[in-house]
């Protein structure tokens, strides 16, 4: 189904299209098991085929938009616009079991992410309207550890890789949850050790399970999702791509340590285009203030920093068309 984004003639709560939009076609990617992966295909003005890009959201129930329920990170457009501004058209979908993609998104595993990926990467290939020699992929977080492998395995075009880790997934996590901890307020940091304690306690429970859900603290997790993720060292795909790599970290990222970019730019055979951003956190606002996740509510209040999604466009299209 295609939707045109016009002023006067648009679907019913959406906004008019940015300039440099000329039309966002609703989407279907076929998975490999046939599920139907729901998206927007965001096309520039101007005649094509167009250079393109996969968008490939952070970890969780996010939605093409990489929105989570009241969590509302808002990625998913603001990118589309500043990509098609510059000629490039790209793709977002709703994970499995968000939007209108069908599934359980609790039993979908960390290597299912990847396959869709691959599986969405294929589908805009396919698109008369995109130039299948001239894809690209662009992801945050989670997304940006699908992108390693999509361009060791996939051949994409270009790379852009936004807060994503150069380590094991479990070295990453346990120095995220030191980083988050060292920020918690002053009363608490006594209950440290404790919190440790428990995390480790966690953790172990967590590898011993052997289910795609299972309960951990009395909450519902999924659990094969987390096993994979922890399991999963990008550094070996890494040093496959051969395509150009752009990796973006902020300055104030709590989940991921800036200092991986210079084990990206080490790492890809033709080396990386690395960039620290001062003030920048993992959910690229940037905020003047100390580093604390307390701070995301208020940085969510605001979009995500144009600046960032001007460099990411403007770096694509130089390497695209």
């Amino acid at each position: 189904m295609e939707v045109r984004m016009t002023g006067r003639n648009r679907p019913s709560g959406q906004a008019p299209a940015d300039a440099g939009v000329l039309r966002e076609i609703e989407m279907i990617a076929t998975a490999d098991d046939g599920l139907a992966l729901a998206g927007t295909l965001t096309l520039p003005a101007g005649l094509g085929p167009h250079p393109a890009v996969v968008c490939l959201p952070g970890s969780g129930r996010l939605d093409r938009e990489s929105n989570a329920g009241r969590l509302r990170m808002a990625l998913g457009r603001p990118l589309a616009t500043a990509l098609a501004q510059r000629g490039v058209a790209s793709l977002r979908y709703d994970r499995r079991g968000v939007g209108a993609t069908p599934g359980d998104w609790r039993a979908v595993g960390f290597l299912d992410n990847r396959a869709d990926a691959a599986a969405a990467l294929r589908g805009l290939r396919a698109r008369p309207e995109i130039r299948a020699e001239a894809t690209g992929v662009v992801g945050h977080s989670e997304g940006a550890m699908h992108a390693m492998w999509l361009g060791a395995h996939e051949h994409p075009a270009a790379v852009v890789l936004l807060a994503g880790y150069a380590r094991p997934g479990e070295s990453a996590l346990r120095r995220q949850a030191a980083r988050l901890a060292a920020t918690l307020p002053r009363p608490a940091r006594p209950l440290l050790p404790l919190l440790r304690r428990i995390a480790a306690r966690q953790l172990t429970r967590l590898a011993a399970t052997t289910t795609d859900v299972a309960r951990l603290g009395g909450t519902r997790i999924n659990a094969r999702w987390w096993r994979e993720q922890l399991a999963y060292d990008p550094c070996a795909d890494l040093a496959r791509i051969q395509a150009p790599v752009l990796a973006i970290t902020g300055e104030k990222d709590l989940q991921v340590d800036p200092g991986d970019l210079a084990t990206i730019a080490r790492l890809v055979p033709g080396g990386a285009d690395t960039r620290l951003i001062p003030d920048l956190t993992h959910i690229l606002r940037r905020d003047p203030g100390p580093a604390s996740i307390l701070s995301y509510r208020r940085q969510l209040r605001r979009p995500v920093d144009t600046d960032v999604l001007t460099d990411v466009a403007r770096w694509l299209a130089d390497r695209l068309h």
